[in-house]
């Protein structure tokens, strides 16, 4: 299979309603929440390009743009970026929707770096 039709097949959305018990004092997402949501995102995606064990070594800039207020729904999206020898990166966009209109914006963006590792913790290639 070609390395961009495995990119796409690797595509990872998921989606969450963001509910009052995942948020803090200004009733908006708790940043650590958002950025765990997105490291799982990003390890299901390099794990789904990879089909090996992969473990995060490193999250770059994330970027939180807007706030996520409770009572929307959120979708998580993450892609292959970049392809190494033992390493990959996943960039991972959250969208805001409106549980009752249409409206949709980015809201926090970032990216992942993960090494992909053999049964004694070692890094190898990424076939």
């Amino acid at each position: 299979m070609m390395k961009e039709e495995r990119i796409k097949q690797s595509e990872t959305r998921i989606f969450k309603a963001v509910f009052p018990n995942t948020t803090n004092h200004y009733d908006t997402l708790f940043g650590g929440t958002a950025m765990q949501l997105m490291d799982e995102v990003a390890f299901i995606t390099a794990t789904r390009f990879s089909r090996q064990r992969m473990v995060t070594v490193s999250s770059d800039r994330i970027d939180f743009k807007r706030p996520i207020p409770a009572g929307t729904i959120i979708e998580l999206f993450g892609r292959v970026t970049y392809l190494g020898n033992t390493s990959l990166k996943i960039r991972v966009d959250i969208f805001i929707e409106q549980m009752y209109s249409y409206d949709r914006e980015k809201a926090v963006s970032g990216e992942f770096t993960f090494v992909a590792i053999d049964d004694s913790k070692k890094p190898v290639q990424i076939k």
